[in-house]
């Protein structure tokens, strides 16, 4: 079947988004064929200003337009307190909680020998760096619950040991609302291990 290469080459860009098959990124290409051009053109100025106007924060990784972030930069936030996060949209999750009011670390990453990546490649020293300051008196370590996570967290519990600093895990299980019979073993011996008194 014929594609004209302007509808091919959109179709293999939405391609290499993450979660983008062949038939959504033939959906999204066809759709922007039938959006207005000035819409178009709006989607293309964000993507561009979103590579060009955005960068790390050199206190914490997070991304921002601004350094440091606004988060770092806010002085009502608890200065005793580092949830250590894989990225980006870790923090978002975190902060649409609305519990937390401490500062972050982005490690832009998690330990995988599978895929090449090990300490060295994440913001590893960035953090170490930002423990020497004694205000800092717990880190909360809130990487994803799996291999790669699991992995990281251990790694930086023993790494961070000499600072004397209280490091905590969060707590894995099940999910408000979910049933029992539905759950893996595996979540439901996290459920267990995690148990708090009432």
């Amino acid at each position: 079947m014929y594609i004209p290469e302007p509808i091919s080459k959109l179709i293999e860009g939405f391609m290499r988004l993450p979660g983008i098959g062949p038939k959504t990124a033939q959906r999204l290409a066809f759709h922007v064929l039938t959006m207005d051009e000035e819409d178009v053109m709006d989607l293309a100025k964000a993507l561009m200003r979103a590579k060009r106007d955005l960068f790390t924060c050199s206190v914490c990784g997070n991304i921002t337009d601004s350094d440091p972030c606004f988060i770092c930069a806010d002085k009502s936030r608890d200065r005793s307190v580092i949830c250590v996060v894989q990225d980006t949209k870790d923090l978002l999750a975190m902060e649409r909680t609305r519990e937390y009011s401490g500062l972050y670390h982005v490690l832009h990453g998690a330990i995988s020998p599978i895929e090449g990546i090990g300490p060295e490649e994440l913001k590893i020293p960035l953090l170490l760096k930002r423990l020497e300051d004694e205000t800092v008196k717990e880190l909360i370590l809130a990487t994803n619950p799996n291999i790669e996570g699991e992995a990281t967290a251990m790694y930086l519990s023993r790494l961070v040991k000499p600072f004397g600093l209280k490091v905590t895990r969060i707590a894995h299980g099940l999910p408000v609302g979910g049933d029992l019979e539905y759950a893996d073993e595996v979540t439901l011996a996290k459920a267990l291990e995690g148990r708090r008194e009432l």
